[in-house]
């Protein structure tokens, strides 16, 4: 019973480490929010901004996992190149060792663990404060504390395991000497990551088992497990892009070709590598041999050399990651949401980001739809009606489809801790979407307003009508074009474009009003019959509701 409980200490502190590094990650994501994504989309303009903007955004966060994970979902909305996000995963594997050298330098030697409680006192009143920035200060302390006070518990777990004793019986039946036995643990540090999903976890696992001068244990051994460990960090993202696009499947499908590369050419070199980080350790640093700055250093190393040796082939890397994952036609791509993934690729932050760039494609296949009703006005041919009157029809089965899929990706968002700011901007979405939808329904009801004229009535539309609904096209088509520019832009509205939209729908209000007007005094004077009068009609006042949507829609973004 008393070694149950201790595995389960041993399992709980794992998880309160691992839930202290996430709830540290996502604090500091939150305080840089917009920053983060400014100085992932503009600091790489070539592959070595790339490489420093992976290092220093990782060093920040402290989780390579949850950089990887952004860039997929920058891949996946568009807003990075592969070749950008190569780049950026380059560096992230360096900027990830920060980590080691946290543990190496503090989190077994000095009692860190004694300061958590204070720690947590000081972020308890930050953490229920109103203010978004105060809380999130509050979760990155709380996150800091966590992540401490589980690297104390764990150590004190393995004690209580004794987990060095079995190691090294363990070991003892293992010929250590062998080079064959170091794969063997490449392969375990590959699943231990796998499995925790985390490969500061990991590197704190090998790390304190590195300092119990197990018998069997060394500096080699940990070695391997850090190289396994690089290998399997690369799942996290590997899992965050299955359900995303192809681009977005190439990013991780890198990440992991990077990684592995690496470590097939170190194990090549083994022991010529191992012997040159004690060298540079001991002789040049000065460190005592049996230290875990070793591991540490290693693990630097590594990430550098790899990093050197294939920066200078990233398009050729870019060239064979596309090879092997091919877009097979482009009804692929078009048959699903472009941006968002079926599970949430990161924070919410780049959440909310994939949902807008998602949101921007819903407002321009409804224009797309409101095109098809443009060709449908002046199509003669009866076949081609049928065609293009089918084509709408699916487009508004589309429309429907994402405004569903969009809303319930908003509302899994939604669960997760927000800041005020991104729970105000998912509400806005939600009636951005509801809104696209019901442009897609407006343009359906105007075909199908087409389709019934020409069953039911033989009469044209006159040319004065003609020039009338032509109008009213234009002018709507202008509103939708406006407000597919407004959603794309990152900034605030300014007062000049707020006027410019709320005077188009004033000029379309006035327009319908107009003709609805002339519409009867044309009726009375026998221009035209009552039936064609009223598909006429009909046909304008439903390109000024759709014109309302329009307007709701930018709304939302004053």
């Amino acid at each position: 019973m008393n070694t149950f409980l201790h595995i389960l200490s041993f399992i709980g502190s794992l998880g309160l480490f691992l839930y202290g590094m996430k709830i540290m990650s996502e604090g500091l994501e939150k305080l840089a929010g917009d920053h983060m994504r400014n100085i992932l989309g503009a600091m790489t303009r070539n592959r070595f901004m790339g490489v420093l903007t992976g290092v220093v955004v990782t060093a920040l966060i402290q989780s390579s996992s949850a950089t990887t994970v952004m860039v997929v979902s920058f891949v996946n909305a568009g807003l990075m190149t592969l070749r950008q996000a190569i780049g950026v995963i380059m560096g992230a594997n360096i900027g990830t060792t920060v980590t080691a050298w946290i543990i190496s330098l503090i989190g077994f030697k000095v009692s860190i663990s004694a300061l958590s409680l204070p720690l947590l006192a000081i972020a308890l009143p930050l953490f229920f404060a109103g203010k978004g920035k105060t809380k999130n200060w509050g979760e990155f302390i709380f996150g800091f504390a966590f992540l401490f006070m589980g690297l104390n518990l764990l150590s004190k777990a393995a004690e209580s395991l004794d987990i060095g004793m079995h190691m090294a019986g363990w070991l003892s039946h293992l010929p250590c000497e062998r080079f064959w036995t170091i794969p063997l643990f490449v392969l375990m540090g590959t699943m231990m990551t796998m499995l925790m999903q985390s490969s500061s976890a990991s590197m704190a696992v090998t790390l304190m088992l590195f300092g119990m001068d197990i018998p069997g244990f060394g500096f080699a051994q940990a070695v391997a497990l850090t190289l396994g460990e690089n290998i399997g960090t690369t799942i996290t993202a590997f899992l965050a892009s299955l359900t995303a696009n192809i681009q977005a499947k190439r990013a991780a499908l890198a990440h992991l070709f990077f990684n592995v590369f690496g470590v097939i050419v170190v194990l090549a070199f083994f022991y010529p590598t191992i012997h040159a980080v004690e060298w540079l350790v001991t002789d040049v640093l000065g460190a005592e041999s049996n230290n875990m700055y070793l591991v540490s250093a290693f693990h630097t190393c590594f990430n550098l050399m790899n990093t050197l040796l294939q920066i200078g082939f990233v398009p050729q890397i870019e060239r064979f990651v596309c090879w092997v994952l091919p877009i097979k036609t482009e009804q692929d791509e078009k048959s699903r949401l472009r941006y968002l993934s079926g599970g949430l690729l990161s924070t919410s932050e780049l959440n909310l980001m994939q949902a807008k760039k998602e949101i921007s494609l819903f407002a321009e296949r409804c224009h797309r739809m409101f095109e098809f009703v443009n060709t449908l006005l002046t199509t003669e041919n009866n076949e081609q009606f049928v065609g293009l009157y089918s084509r709408t029809e699916k487009y508004e089965a589309i429309t429907d489809r994402m405004e569903i899929e969009i809303a319930t990706y908003l509302q899994r968002v939604s669960e997760g801790r927000l800041s005020d700011s991104s729970k105000a901007q998912i509400t806005k979405m939600l009636r951005q979407v509801d809104e696209l939808e019901s442009i897609g329904d407006s343009c359906y009801h105007l075909a199908r307003i087409l389709r019934r004229k020409r069953e039911n009535c033989t009469e044209a539309f006159t040319d004065e009508q003609m020039q009338h609904i032509t109008q009213m096209m234009t002018l709507t088509d202008t509103s939708l074009s406006n407000m597919e520019n407004l959603l794309e832009q990152d900034t605030p509205l300014t007062e000049d474009q707020v006027a410019y939209s709320h005077n188009l729908e004033n000029e379309i209000n006035n327009y319908r009003n107009e003709l609805k007007s002339r519409n009867l005094q044309d009726i009375d004077a026998g221009r035209y019959s009552y039936q064609l009068g009223v598909f006429y009609v009909d046909f304008i006042c439903e390109c000024e509701k759709l014109a309302d949507y329009v307007i709701n829609i930018v709304e939302t973004e004053e």
